[in-house]
């Protein structure tokens, strides 16, 4: 019998593969809004978190999440948004005279005040997938070098695992606060090891893995597509027709290691 050789080092990314902070990130860009346009009715459509949901993998930086609110309340639909975010956004930057910015700045500023008025709070607003507590806990107990690198704040990282009785130290998490590319930390990891590392990376967004495939010295990292994650359609069919990604469901992860392609 012929066992899968598991890697030398694990990396997960934490939102989109482990944790599910749509209500927060909702919560959070609802509040923004509020504070920027200042609506007459500050409780949201009743159908406006459902469509945030569907939309948010477009999104990569901060500042757009309350664009997109702005957008879907102009009138833009869901189609047009997926099939050219970019060109949406840019034109109600513009036509409104927006701040790319500011707008960060402003989602930041009103989730930390949120934070420190109501940490327990904000955190409760985050689910963990299932399955996926169980996978990382063996992998932790396990000789794989398991670390977490996530454009979420490593604090809050630790916080929410310790939550799940998961003990990740602090130097196995990569969060906001170190600044720096994924593919440069996963470039770090591979530097630091002792011998030639065998490394997986598990992230849901798929031009994340691409920008991995582009570093000539990272083509040894095995790439996986959390399908379960911010992710579209089409970025699911382009993660299955790209050599070198596998795509990988919820339920292959939360089988364990062993099981993944």
């Amino acid at each position: 019998m012929t066992y899968k050789a598991l890697p030398t080092i694990l990396a997960l990314d934490f939102d989109g593969v482990l944790c599910d902070g749509m209500l927060e990130y909702f919560q959070s860009t609802w509040r923004t809004y509020c504070h920027i346009w200042q609506p007459d009715e500050v409780n949201p459509p009743e159908d406006l978190a459902a469509s945030f949901a569907r939309l948010r993998p477009v999104i990569e930086t901060g500042w757009e999440m309350p664009v997109l609110i702005r957008s879907r309340l102009q009138g833009v639909s869901e189609s047009e948004i997926l099939e050219d975010w970019h060109s949406v956004a840019q034109e109600i930057v513009q036509q409104e005279n927006l701040n790319q910015t500011k707008l960060a700045k402003t989602l930041d500023q009103i989730r930390d005040k949120w934070i420190a008025e109501d940490l327990s709070g904000w955190l409760s607003l985050h689910r963990f997938y299932p399955g996926v507590v169980d996978t990382l806990k063996w992998a932790i107990a396990s000789p794989v070098e398991t670390v977490i690198i996530t454009t979420k704040e490593g604090r809050f990282v630790k916080q929410l695992l310790q939550q799940q009785g998961v003990d990740l130290g602090a130097t196995a998490i990569f969060g906001k606060e170190c600044q720096r590319p994924k593919h440069q930390i996963l470039r770090e990891l591979i530097r630091q090891a002792s011998n030639e590392p065998l490394v997986w990376f598990v992230e849901d967004r798929v031009n994340t893995l691409r920008s991995v495939q582009q570093q000539l010295d990272l083509t040894g990292v095995k790439l996986y597509l959390a399908d379960w994650g911010y992710n579209t359609d089409r970025d699911r069919i382009l993660g299955r027709e790209t050599p070198g990604i596998e795509l990988l469901t919820l339920s292959q992860f939360a089988s364990g290691l062993a099981n993944w392609p």
